[in-house]
């Protein structure tokens, strides 16, 4: 071999080790922090999912997983922001029933669209809420109160965070499926909401287990009914809604991650296989479990057939209900 041709050699093999190096590099993930968009308050359950497995996740990939809270317009702002990002794994956007469930049917137009725009990971959390009265309201069952309103149509009253919103919709589907009318009265949140349900200016209201165990042990809170399709073990003794007179009943708020659509296969297939590891994590699932949510962790496939499922049942109480926001 001559020189000339060792010269030629050697720099098509030069060419070879850095073309492929540099192509390995730009395939590297993650190749900078993550941003996971929380389309929520600071604080709430929302929040605590994506904290909790966004601290993990940054251990496991070498980067920092960074929470952007961008609450307001029932979750709309961020989840556009969301749909409208770079689909190459670097956002996370974590989904709820609010916006990703409720919102499709709720909107006559919606700036995105869950499944288009969108691709699922995984379930992460989910938790059941539970029907509560103020002890003054002479029931002490499901199957009482669906009487007692089934005698005074529309003279009943129940507390909501808001029309549209999980804990108003909740109630919608309980009097569609018992064939009984009560009085919507919306707050501007749970926490108001269930302030005037304790003070007895509202009959009833459904809530979040973790706000309303400390009133129903105090006594100032009578609870009927949990929407899970089993029992809580933090309140073993209250049977499902399903149980107590209403079979098929079942409401779950859930918590999921998601991505923009498009993100490549590869990268959705890595986060769904390390988010899956975190949730077995026996430290993270008790985390969960105390903050009143059972950690999730379900396949892309199965995990995007549940939002359907959700949508479509949501969509039906909602035109049920005749409820709809411009």
């Amino acid at each position: 071999m001559n020189d000339s041709t060792s010269c030629k050699l050697i720099r098509v093999l030069l060419f070879v080790f850095f073309w492929g190096s540099a192509s390995s590099y730009g395939q590297a993930y993650p190749s900078k922090p993550i941003r996971f968009i929380v389309p929520a308050a600071p604080g709430g359950a929302p929040d605590f999912s994506a904290r909790l497995i966004g601290q993990h996740l940054s251990e496991t990939l070498g980067q920092p997983v960074v929470i952007d809270a961008r609450a307001g317009g029932r979750g709309i702002i961020g989840s556009e922001i969301g749909a409208q990002s770079v689909p190459d794994g670097h956002t996370l956007i974590l989904g709820y029933a609010g916006p990703f469930a409720i919102n499709p049917g709720l909107y006559e137009k919606l700036s995105y669209d869950p499944i288009r725009d969108f691709d699922p990971i995984t379930l992460i959390s989910s938790g059941q809420n539970i029907l509560v009265v103020n002890p003054s309201v002479s029931v002490k069952s499901v199957k009482e109160l669906i009487a007692l309103a089934a005698s005074k149509p529309g003279q009943l009253t129940f507390a909501s965070g808001g029309t549209g919103q999980s804990s108003h919709l909740s109630m919608e589907l309980l009097m569609w499926m018992a064939k009984i009318k009560m009085i919507h009265v919306p707050y501007t949140g749970n926490t108001p909401a269930m302030r005037d349900v304790l003070s007895g200016q509202v009959m009833m209201q459904f809530v979040a287990l973790t706000p309303a165990i400390p009133q129903i042990n105090a006594g100032k809170l009578r609870a009927l009914g949990v929407t899970g399709a089993k029992r809580t073990s933090a309140l073993p003794d209250v049977p499902t809604i399903a149980e107590a007179g209403v079979p098929g009943y079942e409401v779950l708020t859930w918590y999921g991650a998601f991505v923009p659509a498009k993100t490549p296969k590869a990268i959705t297939a890595r986060l769904n296989t390390e988010m899956i590891r975190i949730l077995n994590m026996p430290d993270v699932s008790d985390r969960f479990r105390r903050f009143g949510l059972d950690p999730g962790g379900n396949s892309q496939q199965e995990f995007k057939d549940y939002l359907k499922i959700e949508i479509a049942r949501w969509r039906a109480v909602l035109k049920e209900a005749k409820i709809k926001v411009d």
